[in-house]
């Protein structure tokens, strides 16, 4: 007689063995913390108040923060900073605007036209690599010391990442999408607004930002060269007499405007771009 064992498989849970389960580790960057880019500069304000407190800066090469404020004060009083705000923030909108709209409409030929790429592309790329700031002297012959040479070098310091940007995001459009355009039948006005824009939109803003940065930077070079108002001339004109407090004031100025124009880009950006997920979302 033939015996015949059976052995039957019992669960791990049933042996009294718990299974592992394996915890998710979180990759992501977390929520977006409320006011989170103000962090670095409150730090490094207050950073700058202690130190100036315990007496640890020279006061002759950086004033405390308490002596700013009470400058910027003073100044606003009497009319000048209030001035020659309006002054900067009118060169810096004008020009800013120029170089947009020509950032975009040259981006657009170019990626949209294979001769538009041949004319336009190498002419930007030539530009890009001379020193925007080197044009001055010429500019300057060609067109005085008023507003308009200004105004152009600042339209020439956004146009270029506008244009670099976008054109690139251009290029960058999946070739299927094209081909899924063609096979609907699409006109050009259709495949612009259903397929060109969206898939331009975000390297747009990264030129955007970019450009925003770049008005303020030009703005505070041109504003020291042959002016004779706007923050970059104040603190020209402080600079000679060794005002380390008005110099101070243009600065936090400049820097506010940055930091206001850059948060801003990326409100609109998120929420236009409001259906793409990334990290930073």
């Amino acid at each position: 007689m033939t015996t015949v064992t059976t052995t039957t498989a019992v669960p791990a849970a049933q042996a009294g063995e718990l299974p592992q389960v394996r915890r998710r580790r979180r990759l992501s960057p977390g929520r977006r913390l409320p006011a989170a880019r103000l962090a670095g500069p409150l730090a490094v304000l207050a950073l700058w108040a202690a130190a100036s407190a315990a007496g640890a800066l020279d006061t002759g090469a950086v004033s405390a923060p308490w002596t700013v404020v009470r400058t910027a004060g003073r100044l606003w009083t009497d009319g000048t900073l209030a001035t020659d705000i309006l002054t900067s923030l009118e060169r810096a909108g004008y020009g800013f605007a120029i170089g947009l709209v020509a950032g975009v409409l040259l981006a657009l030929a170019a990626g949209l036209s294979r001769t538009g790429e041949a004319l336009i592309d190498g002419t930007v790329q030539l530009n890009r690599a001379i020193p925007t700031l080197g044009l001055i002297p010429l500019f300057i012959l060609w067109l005085g010391i008023g507003e308009t040479f200004k105004i152009a070098i600042i339209a020439i310091v956004v146009y270029i990442p506008v244009y670099l940007n976008t054109h690139a995001a251009l290029s960058g459009i999946d070739s299927r999408y094209v081909e899924l355009a063609e096979a609907q039948g699409l006109t050009r006005l259709a495949f612009v607004r259903q397929v060109v824009i969206p898939g331009a939109l975000p390297g747009f803003f990264v030129g955007l930002r970019l450009g925003v940065t770049g008005s303020w930077l030009g703005l505070v070079v041109l504003e020291q060269i042959n002016a004779t108002n706007g923050l970059g001339y104040l603190m020209f004109q402080a600079q000679n007499y060794g005002r380390t407090d008005i110099i101070l004031v243009g600065l936090l100025i400049y820097g506010v405007f940055g930091l206001v124009s850059d948060s801003a880009v990326r409100l609109i950006e998120r929420r236009v771009l409001a259906w793409r997920r990334t990290l930073s979302s």
